[in-house]
């Protein structure tokens, strides 16, 4: 992946293999002092099961230059939260667990749907959500990063790389988004990236002509990254969906508020492998299959509200673009896969096109019978104009969530 390659749109920044890790590591706890840097880990519980978020503390264990850490745990009992405190004591760095599942944070919830602020339905996006309103509410942090708890080859240099950008004040960078190769197992994966993002933009391109959005989206190298770091400034105003296009939307987002030069993409791995969803071809409200409507969802909506109108007659032009376009692409994927001595399985390859594809009109139909429907989750700022206590109020039930289930 080392490579110069610069498209034009946002900045690439690459692993050249000429800085040592240590080295970054220093400048970044001298930046610290100035910057002080917070990380988010959305987990469920049963990722503390998992064989990954072990490996992950025992990384983290080893970082010198985070402020917090703050861990939002869903799907979690009371007896699931204690064991959540002892899991992640280990942790040197300040750490608190956003138990989002407990009395207190339900009634947090409850008070923003009687504002008619409701964050929606339990998922990453809630999740992530909520912990970037109790980072707000802390206000001891310059730079907010974000990963997955699912990292089966996660190492610290991943976190350095990806908050060095927006960390160093001496680049002017809001925003960075992780990119990587996604192999394991001897296996080509990414399927969602390369198999619908990437020809669903070429189609796009077909159909409705040049946009600038669309060039900016193709400018990721992997733009379903779950990897970010960003300045604290913006996220007072991030909006946010709630459901699978979180990683499209937040992209949507750096394009509403920032300059262009503002956004960067920065390479963090050499090799990248974490769970695996389904494919849920036979149910379309679970797996990669509603990951796609989700995601294309939240495309439309970004075109349309930049000024693209769409009809039945669009979306079936798109569904057969989008479909040659990704057969085209999986001739390439093929030979770079045998190339480089990985397996691609053809058949579920093409089977998860034409799934694509399906889901492709599915979510033109819905965003046309629902034009109006809005899929954020209302911005931190707008909820403190309606309620300017319930961010203390978080804060508060967050320490009295610990105090009470002390271990």
């Amino acid at each position: 992946m080392a490579d110069f390659h610069q498209n034009g749109n946002i900045a690439t920044l690459h692993n050249l293999r000429t800085n040592p890790p240590a080295a970054m590591e220093a400048e970044l706890s001298s930046f610290a002092n100035s910057r002080p840097i917070s990380l988010i880990l959305p987990s469920l519980f049963s990722e503390l099961e998992g064989d990954a978020l072990p490996n992950i503390l025992s990384e983290l264990e080893q970082v010198p230059y985070l402020n917090r850490i703050v861990i939002g745990l869903d799907r979690a009992d009371a007896d699931q939260y204690r064991h959540a405190q002892k899991f992640f004591a280990r942790l040197p760095q300040d750490h608190v667990i956003i138990w989002n599942d407990s009395p207190r944070m339900t009634a947090i919830g409850d008070r923003l749907s009687a504002l008619g602020l409701d964050p929606g339905e339990r998922g990453k996006g809630r999740n992530v959500w909520f912990c970037l309103g109790y980072t707000i509410a802390r206000q001891d942090s310059a730079v907010a990063a974000i990963h997955d708890c699912d990292i089966l080859t996660y190492e610290k240099d991943m976190l350095a790389r990806l908050v060095y950008p927006v960390t160093n004040p001496n680049f002017s960078y809001q925003i960075a988004k992780g990119y990587y190769p996604r192999v394991g197992e001897g296996k080509m994966n990414g399927r969602v990236s390369r198999l619908l993002v990437s020809p669903l933009l070429i189609g796009l391109k077909r159909v409705i002509g040049d946009r600038d959005y669309i060039d900016y989206l193709r400018s990721f190298r992997y733009p379903l990254s779950g990897e970010f770091a960003m300045r604290t400034a913006l996220l007072p105003d991030l909006r946010i969906p709630s459901d699978w296009g979180l990683e499209i939307g937040v992209l949507s987002e750096a394009w509403r508020n920032l300059a262009p030069k503002s956004v960067c993409q920065v390479e963090i791995s050499d090799n990248y492998d974490h769970k695996h969803q389904p494919l849920s071809a036979e149910d379309a409200s679970a797996g990669l299959s509603r990951m796609s409507v989700d995601i294309c969802k939240a495309v439309f909506r970004k075109l349309a509200a930049d000024g693209t109108v769409f009809s039945e007659e669009v979306f079936r032009s798109l569904k057969a673009t989008y479909y040659r376009s990704a057969l085209d692409l999986l001739e390439c994927y093929y030979d770079d896969a045998k190339m480089n001595g990985l397996s691609i399985d053809r058949h579920l390859e093409e089977r998860s096109i034409e799934l694509f594809a399906q889901n492709i009109v599915q979510a033109g139909q819905i965003f046309l019978e629902k034009p109006a429907e809005t899929p954020f989750i209302p911005t931190w700022n707008r909820v403190h104009s309606a309620d300017p206590d319930l961010m203390r109020d978080m804060v508060e039930a967050v320490a009295a969530d610990a105090e009470e289930f002390a271990v």
